[in-house]
């Protein structure tokens, strides 16, 4: 929330200006958080990979696109945008009404349901409300899964992280009975050697007030050109093989989740 209303109207200009600077979209600065594997991570000799940065070169090519990448932690990667620090967020970042009153966003990329992780000795047996009731449930803070979690898993007693593999050391180590994210994210995960200690306990419903339509490139207001740019190009990825080609790679259905 902004304490003044001049500097709102100063911040909505500034947004404006840098916005109409670059409405030829030559260049563009992709924006990611690159520590949410399999979707964009880092790896162990500092490239930066994934499902949505393998995504977003494919849109850069085809769109004939100059496309550089900056990292940023989650919590500020919207104030981020909104500062100018890059163009879009591509990051996993679902498309929501509360994030629409503050940007704008492409049609979807992918769209897959949450999940909830358990240790494989756990004696829980529900990815339910009711089978998750009263556990100690993480969640990565400030995501459409933390939001689900504090409304519908309210039963709960949930721990909030600033990262994935944070609540993943915890559930691992014993400090919360289960967690919740993007099933995918999780499958990776327990089915890797860090992620041996766990298993899928089931999926739940969406909620679409919450997950939204999906997941979708951030821009800001103002930039909706470039917004329909990219949806341009998710249609052209998915008509010329490319998206399968990168979807195979890392999943075993596709993400996409309907046309």
């Amino acid at each position: 929330m902004r304490i003044l209303r001049l500097a709102a109207v100063a911040a909505v200009a500034l947004t404006a200006i840098s916005g109409a600077e670059a409405k030829d979209w030559t260049k563009v600065r992709m924006g990611t958080e690159g520590a949410y594997p399999p979707f964009n991570y880092t790896t162990a000799d500092g490239t930066l990979t994934g499902f949505d940065v393998e995504i977003g070169n494919a849109l850069c090519d085809e769109l004939k696109l100059e496309c550089t990448w900056v990292t940023q932690d989650w919590d500020g990667i919207i104030p981020g945008l909104i500062a100018g620090k890059y163009d879009t967020i591509l990051a996993s970042m679902s498309i929501t009404p509360e994030r629409m009153e503050k940007i704008s966003f492409s049609k979807k990329y992918y769209n897959t349901p949450p999940g909830i992780a358990v240790r494989k000795d756990s004696e829980l047996s529900e990815a339910t409300t009711e089978g998750l009731e009263g556990v100690r449930l993480g969640a990565q803070g400030s995501t459409t899964h933390s939001q689900f979690a504090e409304e519908i898993l309210s039963g709960s007693d949930i721990a909030l992280y600033p990262t994935s593999e944070e609540y993943k050391l915890d559930l691992e180590n014993g400090r919360v009975d289960a967690v919740v994210d993007d099933v995918m994210v999780l499958t990776e995960w327990v089915n890797s050697d860090q992620g041996s200690c766990c298993k899928i306990l089931g999926t739940m419903q969406s909620i679409d007030r919450i997950h939204g339509e999906g997941a979708g490139i951030g821009v800001r207001q103002g930039d909706e050109d470039l917004a329909a740019l990219f949806t341009k190009g998710i249609a052209a990825l998915r008509a010329n093989g490319k998206y399968k080609e990168i979807n195979d790679k890392y999943f075993t259905f596709d993400v996409y989740g309907g046309e």
